[in-house]
């Protein structure tokens, strides 16, 4: 699934939606090359989704992170968080 160039609360509900019902499924890849503005919520519901699939025994991953998304996760101090779910 692609992420929409700006992840903020008015974009956050639908995203949420998509991520649960992927999620359903078995294994998700986010495209998050096209992001250039992402909220903190935004981020934390990555976290969440990433957890939720760990706990299904699902692999999550967030293919070609854009600058914008990389910096706002660095500047949030996720970067531990997000670590093992980049994939270039």
């Amino acid at each position: 699934m692609a992420l929409p160039a700006i992840i903020d609360l008015d974009a956050i509900d639908a995203i949420r939606d998509q991520l649960a019902e992927a999620l359903d499924e078995g294994a998700v890849l986010v495209d998050a090359g096209g992001v250039e503005r992402v909220s903190t919520n935004a981020l934390l519901l990555l976290v969440s989704a990433a957890e939720t699939a760990r706990r299904n025994h699902f692999d999550f991953g967030i293919a070609t992170p854009s600058a914008a998304m990389l910096a706002a996760i660095e500047r949030l101090g996720l970067g531990a968080q997000f670590s093992g779910m980049m994939r270039q």
